[in-house]
């Protein structure tokens, strides 16, 4: 278990809080210290654990697999038409990241990235359906063979920030770490018709663990 690269400034600054904290109640409260030292464990503990990054083997199997790019709950399965790229349309997997989820994303599929944007929006609760056309967001799209899959980074009530280290062009492996939100926040992905789904909704799914899609051949 290590803690994310991203977590590094605010951990940072939880420190200082904790110290200022600490001090707070020895100076005024002295009587009190004990609730001052559960308010620095709970500080600490919640931004270590959201900062968490678990090793995650690459997966193996079949290359036409689309294995979870983030861990969090299922929560949309349907067909929808996709206007921003693809303009077709798609079978819609969204994938709901809780600020308890490891928030780390990866790679659902090996590829080439031919499609990498960022858009300024709103910040509207992340299972709003809405928030996928609405919300700061970044929309990837690789290329996998003759398949298109799409992915949206999707920015929630409380993530204000979204990384994604992937650039065009770039050739990608499946299991990769692609980017990072902060915070509560939601992922979408994009399958032509036809693709078998391998969840279904109210799903729990592990990045690089579990299998949401097979790509038709």
């Amino acid at each position: 278990m290590f803690i994310h690269r991203e977590g590094k400034a605010t951990i940072i600054v939880a420190i200082i809080v904790s110290i200022l904290i600490g001090w707070l109640f020895c100076q005024f409260f002295p009587n009190w210290m004990w609730f001052g030292y559960a308010m620095i464990a709970f500080l600490m503990v919640t931004v270590l654990q959201f900062f968490r990054n678990p090793t995650r083997p690459i997966p193996s199997g079949h290359p036409d697999i689309v294995t979870s790019p983030a861990d969090g709950k299922v929560v949309v399965i349907e067909k929808v038409f996709e206007e921003e790229f693809l303009k077709t349309d798609c079978l819609q997997v969204s994938i709901f990241m809780s600020p308890t989820n490891v928030h780390v994303n990866r790679n659902p599929i090996s590829g080439k990235v031919i499609f990498n944007k960022y858009h300024p929006g709103k910040y509207l609760a992340a299972w709003n359906p809405k928030s996928s056309t609405e919300n700061e967001r970044t929309t990837i799209v690789y290329q996998h063979n003759e398949h298109k899959v799409l992915m949206r980074q999707v920015a929630g009530a409380m993530a204000r920030r979204i990384v994604n280290y992937l650039k065009d062009g770039q050739e990608v492996s499946r299991g990769g770490e692609m980017g990072f939100i902060k915070f509560g926040s939601r992922v979408d992905l994009y399958f032509p018709l036809g693709t078998e789904v391998l969840v279904s909704v109210g799903d729990k799914v592990s990045g690089n663990v579990s299998e949401i899609a097979r790509l038709l051949e």
